[in-house]
């Protein structure tokens, strides 16, 4: 044999022995990764979306896209260090990707750059991050939410020939002043306002989005304000429910038109009774299990696809819908997000009965 014959043999083998390598390499990656520990961890309890839909959705699309993987789920109960403490921990369990909603969405951006240090997958989850870019974001359209419950409220207080006279007006209570969604949401709700003719009288941006905290600042501007209110925007259910709960201990009846955001069992039995004008539709276990397969891809070494750019993150967002009583029978039972057995109870029965929606 010549000398290049043996040169040639010689690198196809070497050639050969790479590949055999290589291929071993992927294999033991993807061996790996098939028990791979995945972390879920959301920011707080305020909301019972978090336990009944969050969850069980990114749960159950793992379990389809990789069995074998670990899941663990952690709740902050809105406490930021106690959210860095759960990430410390997944962390020190091995997770090889965390989908994390942040309690502070300025102070996540250091659990970000402590992930990926380690070469761990960050997806910011509901809430950006926008201070630093997370490798992905899953989320609904949170400023489009804003904007919608807004102009669905500016629209119905038209249809009402409801005007602002006399210094009459709305509320406006937004979500924690430490959550990026929220101001999203607080930015869309401005925007739907804009140009109404319906001005804001006051505005609040409710710590930890504790429903509580919302009840006891609607109940100071029921106090100075009265009649005066003919509207309140509030960015989620819960702040809705306080605010409710503000005009009910003021005895005013009925209740200006109110606005919400997560299709709550609560919020829709508000809205069953009349006490709330509407809330979004955002089944929550659609987002979840976006946010699964991209954590799956990304553990895997893929490029999840992505709709655009969000705070230099790849992002892919979802449309929600605004719900009335007009189509929560079609938008809502119709569609199995939650059940007239559970909805139809006690002081809602009434209401069930006039929307046609008894089980």
């Amino acid at each position: 044999m010549t000398h290049k014959k043996l040169q040639r043999t010689a690198v196809t083998a070497l050639a050969a022995t790479l590949l055999i390598g290589t291929a071993g390499a992927a294999q033991a990656a993807n061996a790996t990764n098939a028990n791979a520990t995945v972390a879920f961890l959301m920011p707080d309890q305020s909301s019972t979306r978090y336990e009944q839909h969050d969850y069980p959705g990114f749960k159950s699309e793992m379990s389809k896209l990789c069995p074998k993987c670990k899941v663990i789920y952690q709740n902050a109960d809105g406490d930021v260090s106690r959210q860095q403490q759960q990430f410390n921990s997944v962390i020190s369990q091995g997770a090889k990707a965390i989908v994390i909603d942040p309690v502070d969405s300025t102070a996540a951006a250091s659990l970000v750059n402590q992930a990926k240090s380690q070469g761990i997958k960050v997806i910011a989850y509901d809430r950006p991050i926008p201070q630093i870019p997370a490798d992905f974001y899953v989320s609904f359209d949170n400023k489009a939410i804003g904007k919608s419950i807004a102009e669905s409220l500016v629209h119905h207080l038209k249809a009402e020939g409801v005007k602002a006279n006399n210094g009459q007006g709305l509320l406006e209570i937004n979500g924690s002043p430490t959550d990026a969604a929220a101001g999203l949401i607080k930015d869309g709700i401005h925007e739907g306002l804009a140009g109404s003719g319906y001005p804001v009288l006051s505005e609040y941006d409710t710590p930890g989005w504790v429903p509580a905290k919302a009840q006891q600042w609607a109940t100071g501007q029921v106090t100075r304000f009265g009649k005066k209110i003919i509207g309140v925007a509030a960015a989620n259910d819960g702040t809705a429910g306080g605010a409710i709960a503000a005009f009910k201990a003021a005895g005013i009846d009925p209740v200006p038109p109110v606005t919400g955001n997560d299709a709550t069992q609560a919020g829709l039995q508000l809205i069953i009774a009349g006490d709330q004008y509407n809330t979004v539709s955002k089944p929550s276990e659609i987002v979840a299990g976006a946010a699964a397969k991209v954590a799956v891809k990304l553990i895997n070494g893929e490029k999840p696809k992505s709709d655009e750019m969000l705070f230099n993150t790849p992002t892919k967002l979802f449309t929600p819908t605004v719900i009335t009583q007009k189509n929560l029978k079609s938008e809502i039972i119709d569609k199995g997000i939650a059940s007239a057995k559970d909805l139809c109870t006690g002081r809602y029965v009434a209401g069930c009965k006039k929307l046609g929606i008894m089980p």
